[in-house]
């Protein structure tokens, strides 16, 4: 990079300070983050090594100058007040504390400065990053040496180029010899830290620092120490800041100072350190990790001390600090207690989030002596992330009987803990009916009410057709009766697993208030979802697109994949119902590609069903026939146990414009049951109409529309109806139909299938006066050969065979004046002219 990038770079941020939001700024050491940060006046602070243990350390240094609790409201303040440790309560969700934050920094509009943000504590790079990606009206710029926070704005912090190199070299050491100066210039390799500092002495920038520090008196060097390693100074740091380690105020000029006194400190001169800090603070957590630093072997009583450190990060919400603290308590205390800390950190890290965590700590437990609930653990955690559809993680029959055996040996809550990961699998992977069978037999033995909402819900998910009515009967028992979240997510996903859509939106959306208002953004993405699935098989999708939209965005943020999978699925399938065919299949690609990943048989499910409507809508009935087919196909990855019984209408739809009715007709009779699933009947409902035989539709039409069905189910069973009735020559009745579902699709925003239902009612002789020489009829046979579709296309819309076509053509072509069908797409806007 040159020096009039960097030119560049300063005006960005000045721009940035003036208009608002957030950058994160990316380097390498030395390579100039800190400086362009000094181009801004600001609050700033830096992220220090030695806290990073200390949840929301580096959170209370950001907001310290604006915080002013009283003006929060009350959820958020009490988030603030438990993660700072200025009141007790149940740790808040971090995306609780981020709501928090954003308020105080967007209430105080400042620009707000932090450099080495990769240092700061996991719980406030959490916090940090969530503000960062929502805040508009004040300035928030980090500095980081990797791109730790998703989401952001992102400037890349090259080194100098050549040239520039050349000119910072000669500008601080003019007089260096031409020797010194090549390698200067190699070693460099363009980072303007090194070409300033190199120079002046040393092999690299750690030993340049470290020799300077050496030179200093012992209880100067002793004081850098301790100010290293996150304590204060107790001497005179004049000659420090001499040597240019140090500035005026005492703060390292880098920090990879900071490190560099770290490292030429020998291993007793650190633990001599760590043992002053100690007795220095009455800070009981920095106390108990300065204690650990100048432990020089097992130390049971220091263990304890962390293992109070970690139940306090964990009452503040610093999970990571939590896992942190009762690793290191393993490491330093009595063999015996080892594996139970460290199962306790997996299963906190599990909880948080953080599979790289859990699998390192598992390697750490292999070869302890551990009882049979820890070894259910260690069997159970690596399935705690993705839903458990991970490669090499315990399948739903081998976790069955995990779950049955910690709940026979007294321990109830691991063993629901257990069963519901095992019934959440049955909805992304199929274990077949045997398992199934035998999940429901170990549920029928768990000692909680079959009506208890998460009965319900692992019910639906294990068994969504054998004892689906009975789930749809309980979620009427309960409609009403619940007002905790977390179960109204759960009874919104049973109703989505038995059908029952109108009950899955009103149950998820009674959840997310809470969710938001808590900052449970991991179970708000959740909850969108299964609305957006559900609203888009009501036809509701104007409401459907915005859940959908932000359902992908905050999986995206929280870190499920298959949730996002299957938000951009319901993506494609809403583009699709839209006519926004294109946009449609870019969605199912990336839908495609995560469900693959693993077999999410849900979003492959999805998948397939937008490609189907798509290919309807496109007029590609053999596509959209195979495709509908896949989720029907038990050997297929898009096949679902549950959500194959709520494709019917596009299954049915699809085999009778593509010639393979009877096949359908297979799949049909094998689902046709009395069912209380207001979707499956409704589906059920609308294939056999479409199925039938001419002297039996009318009558299973006719029922179709006598139920209560959702008003996207009554408009296609009118469109289906009403272009039966016009096959009939029934032109007078069927119009009604045809004229009410065109008004529907149209209400509903799917633009193309109001055209078809227009179609059929044009192809039915509706008159629109003064049209002169062409029937209706007549003038959609034309509109759809200047299109370009061939007469066979022609007829598979409108029912006709292509003779038919073919004879409707000759007689439309002399009535426009033409001869051929290139000059139609012409005769036609002529013809519209003439008779509007």
């Amino acid at each position: 990079m040159s020096l009039i990038g960097r030119d560049r770079e300063r005006e960005r941020l000045v721009a940035l300070a003036e208009a608002g939001g957030s950058l994160l700024i990316v380097g390498e050491p030395g390579v100039g983050k800190s400086a362009l940060l000094s181009c801004l006046d600001g609050h700033l602070v830096a992220g220090v090594e030695a806290e990073q243990d200390l949840p929301y350390a580096g959170l209370h240094q950001v907001l310290h100058p604006f915080l002013d609790l009283s003006t929060l409201p009350g959820a958020r303040r009490g988030a603030l007040e438990v993660v700072l440790g200025l009141a007790d309560g149940p740790a808040p969700p971090v995306h609780l504390v981020g709501l928090a934050a954003l308020e105080v920094l967007s209430a105080a509009r400042s620009v707000v400065l932090v450099d080495d943000a990769h240092w700061l504590d996991q719980a406030s790079q959490d916090v940090l990053g969530f503000v960062a990606r929502r805040l508009t009206g004040a300035v928030l710029v980090l500095a980081a040496r990797t791109p730790v926070f998703e989401g952001v704005p992102t400037l890349f912090l090259a080194p100098l180029d050549s040239p520039a190199s050349v000119a910072v070299l000669d500008a601080v050491a003019p007089g260096l010899d031409p020797e010194r100066r090549s390698w200067v210039l190699a070693q460099a390799a363009g980072n303007p830290l090194a070409l300033t500092e190199l120079p002046l002495g040393g092999n690299s920038l750690q030993e340049t620092f470290a020799a300077r520090a050496s030179t200093l008196p012992a209880d100067v060097r002793a004081s850098l120490l301790a100010l290293a390693l996150g304590g204060g100074s107790s001497a005179d740091l004049a000659p420090a800041v001499e040597a240019r380690l140090v500035d005026r105020d005492g703060a390292f000029r880098h920090p990879l100072i900071r490190s560099a006194i770290v490292g030429a400190a020998g291993l007793s001169e650190r633990q001599e350190a760590h043992r002053r800090l100690a007795w220095a603070t009455d800070e009981p957590d920095r106390r108990a990790w300065h204690l650990a630093g100048a432990a020089t072997g097992a130390d049971e009583n220091v263990a304890c001390l962390l293992e109070k450190t970690a139940d306090r990060a964990l009452r503040r919400g610093g999970a990571v600090a939590a896992v942190r603290a009762l690793e290191r308590a393993a490491a330093l205390g009595d063999g015996g207690e080892r594996a139970r800390r460290l199962l306790r950190a997996a299963e906190l890290a599990a909880e948080a989030g953080r599979r790289d965590y859990v699998e390192r700590i598992l390697l750490d437990v292999r070869g302890l002596d551990l009882t049979a609930r820890e070894r259910a653990l260690v069997t159970w955690l690596p399935t705690a992330f993705d839903d458990g559809v991970s490669e090499g993680v315990a399948g739903p029959g081998e976790l069955v009987g995990l779950a049955e055996s910690v709940v026979a040996g007294g321990d109830v809550e691991l063993g629901m803990r257990i069963f519901w990961s095992v019934a959440m699998r049955c909805f992304w992977v199929e274990p077949g009916a045997v398992v199934r069978e035998r999940i429901a037999a170990v549920a029928r033995r768990l000692p909680i009410d079959p009506c208890d909402p998460r009965m319900l819900a692992m019910t639906a998910y294990v068994c969504p057709v054998r004892q689906g009515d009975s789930v749809v009967a309980g979620l009427r028992a309960v409609r009403g009766e619940c007002d905790d979240p977390a179960t109204l997510r759960l009874l919104g996903s049973a109703a989505l697993q038995v059908g029952a859509f109108a009950d899955s939106v009103r149950f998820s959306l009674a959840a997310q208030r809470d969710f938001r208002a808590q900052g449970q953004f991991g179970l708000l993405a959740r909850a969108l979802a299964v609305e957006a699935w559900s609203r888009t098989r009501l036809g509701d999708i104007a409401a459907a697109e915005p859940a959908a939209e932000e359902a992908a965005r905050l999986a995206e943020e929280t870190g499920q994949p298959y949730m996002r999978g299957l938000a951009a699925a319901v993506q494609a399938e809403i583009a699709a119902l839209r006519g926004e065919y294109e946009r449609s299949a870019e969605l199912a690609a990336v839908a495609e590609r995560i469900g693959l990943a693993a077999g999410a048989r849900p979003v492959l499910a999805t998948v397939q069903l937008a490609r189907s409507l798509a290919a309807l809508g496109e007029g590609r009935y053999a596509d959209a026939f195979a495709a509908v087919c896949r989720v029907h196909d038990p050997s297929d990855p898009a096949y679902q146990l549950a959500l194959r019984r709520y494709v019917l209408p596009e299954l049915a739809e699809a085999a009778t414009r593509s010639g393979n009715a009877d096949e359908a007709a297979k799949i049909v009779e094998e689902l046709d049951t009395t069912t209380s699933s207001p979707a499956l009947a409704a589906g059920l409902r609308y294939a056999r109409a479409l199925l039938a035989a001419d002297d039996e539709a009318e009558a299973l039409f006719e029922a179709a529309l006598d139920t209560g069905s959702s008003p996207w189910d009554r408009a296609r069973v009118q469109l289906a109806f009403g272009a039966w009735l016009r096959r009939q020559r029934r032109a007078a009745q069927a119009r009604p139909h045809l004229k009410a579902a065109a008004e529907a699709f149209e209400a509903f925003g799917t633009r193309d299938w109001a055209e078809r239902a227009r179609e059929e009612l044009r192809a039915s002789g509706e008159s629109r006066g003064g049209n002169g020489e062409l029937t209706e009829h007549e003038l959609t046979i034309a509109r759809m050969a200047a299109d370009g579709l061939t007469n066979k296309e022609i007829g598979e819309r409108l029912h006709l065979s292509h003779r038919t076509v073919s004879t409707h053509l000759h007689r439309i072509f002399p009535k426009l004046g033409v001869t051929a069908r290139a000059e139609l797409k012409e005769a036609l806007m002529t013809y519209s002219d003439t008779v509007t």
